[in-house]
């Protein structure tokens, strides 16, 4: 459905949460508008979710509201980042890729793109210890995912002897305040040559050259989950963990029952971290196993 303007997304059989689709790279202006078309929808929805964006970070309105996060990388310039903000082990990488083969260039959205990007995704079935949900898709579902928000979007490749081995999707807000990392993947066989410092590299560059103050790469931290890889990658490549005001707004009875015992968040979160932990390891070495011998498994 849509409000205001916006495609709404809407989730959950026993509380049915809705938020902007997209969320991140849109922001209401205006949510009592939204809300009050929302109650008028007939759509059974019992809360509604929203983010303020990066650039404003102070509580602006009186909704019932929670700190979410975001993994942030403040622009300025792109020598600033390079010389600055990050520590020689990511520029050594960021020369490896170069000394390497890899080159790094923003790339048009057409049928030789998504041709690559087939390929990167159907290198493995099993990414980070799970199942890669992208494995497989054919041209068209690629196709309808990666023409999101096109006209805000900047696509970056990064190849190896003319072949895509990893692609950025940099998706802006309306504003172009802030940009975030909708997709970024590179190929397994060719992390020895760092493929994706490199893709991070040139989205600095793109943000940098638009006047983009905030690159923004999904949250930093995932309610009680430890720390893994991923956060570690982030903070090398120096994204900060900023902190914004999330809002939960009840529009049914059910939905302030809800807030009231906390039960928004969904099972995972009343869940102890050190079994989920070890949920996490036991997939990993169940996929080893079954994929013997796969990249990434």
């Amino acid at each position: 459905m849509e409000v205001s303007g916006k495609e709404i997304r809407i989730w959950g059989k026993l509380i049915r949460i809705a938020s902007l689709d997209g969320e991140g790279y849109q922001f209401l202006e205006d949510p009592e508008a939204a809300l009050e078309a929302l109650r008028k929808s007939g759509s059974r929805i019992d809360i509604f979710t929203f983010v303020q964006k990066l650039s404003d970070t102070s509580p602006k309105y009186s909704y019932p509201m929670e700190w979410d996060n975001m993994a942030v990388l403040r622009i300025s310039t792109f020598d600033d980042w390079m010389t600055n903000q990050i520590d020689f082990k990511v520029r050594n990488k960021i020369r490896k890729a170069a000394k390497s083969g890899v080159v790094v260039r923003e790339v048009p959205f057409n049928e030789e793109l998504l041709q690559g990007i087939s390929a990167v995704y159907n290198e493995s079935p099993i990414r980070q210890g799970q199942r890669f949900r992208h494995y497989g898709k054919d041209i068209e579902s690629l196709r309808e995912m990666k023409s999101t928000f096109l006209d805000r979007s900047v696509f970056i490749g990064a190849f190896f002897e003319d072949k895509l081995i990893g692609f950025v999707k940099l998706v802006t807000n309306e504003d172009r305040s802030q940009a975030g990392l909708m997709h970024i993947v590179s190929m397994i066989g060719h992390r020895d040559k760092a493929p994706t410092n490199a893709l991070i590299a040139q989205a600095v560059r793109s943000c940098a050259d638009r006047n983009i103050s905030f690159l923004w790469y999904a949250n930093f931290s995932y309610g009680k989950k430890q720390r893994d890889t991923l956060a570690d990658f982030k903070r090398h490549n120096r994204f900060e963990k900023v902190e914004i005001p999330r809002y939960y707004v009840p529009l049914t009875a059910a939905g302030r029952i809800a807030l009231r015992l906390d039960l928004h968040h969904g099972l995972l979160h009343w869940i102890p971290e050190s079994v989920v932990s070890r949920y996490r390891k036991i997939r990993s070495q169940w996929y080893a196993k079954r994929f013997s011998g796969v990249e990434g498994a």
